[in-house]
């Protein structure tokens, strides 16, 4: 018994045995009965898929299921080759190279479109960046200049007060310069 595995890893399970008494019949010759030293039953458990496996293994039932079997231009079954067997040999090898040489063509079109799929965004992202970049230097000058006329009003604006409270004084000494 020593070369069974139980654990986490294995397939095989040790489960403590119920009394020989309430054992119905059925079950009795469903699992192997180990000997009453360690008092277990060993049974078998399917192994746990992954989620990904269990698609695949569902993917592939169906394809099973669904697609036919197609065999074509078998031999007969007498026991030598007649005149034609070497011409349709090469037919289906031609047949054969030249859905390989599709699928080598369809592969190359899929990895030429994936490779300048990947390439464009590249160039795309590094615009998108220069751009952004480009963006806010002119977000950044035109506050600064926005900044620089409102600073400038202010001014302005102080100015006018100043002048304006030069003009009243100098209206309020007597309106006339000579003196």
């Amino acid at each position: 018994m020593s070369r069974l595995k139980s654990g986490p890893e294995s397939d095989w399970k040790m489960i403590p045995a119920p009394d020989q008494k309430n054992l119905p019949s059925s079950s009795a010759s469903a699992a192997a009965v180990v000997p009453s030293e360690t008092n277990a039953l060993v049974e078998y458990s399917k192994p746990m898929l992954k989620e990904e496996e269990e698609d695949l293994e569902v993917k592939l039932r169906r394809i099973i299921d669904h697609v036919p079997v197609r065999v074509s231009n078998t031999s007969g079954s007498s026991a030598g080759s007649g005149s034609g067997d070497f011409h349709q040999y090469r037919q289906m090898r031609r047949k054969e190279q030249d859905r390989l040489a599709r699928m080598d063509v369809d592969y190359q079109k899929r990895k030429e479109v994936a490779e300048f799929n990947a390439r464009r965004e590249e160039r795309l992202k590094a615009a998108e960046e220069r751009t952004a970049k480009k963006r806010l230097k002119r977000q950044k000058k035109r506050q600064k200049k926005k900044e620089k006329k409102n600073n400038s009003d202010v001014q302005a604006g102080d100015m006018n007060k100043e002048s304006s409270t030069m003009s009243q004084d100098e209206s309020s000494d007597g309106g006339s310069g000579d003196d």
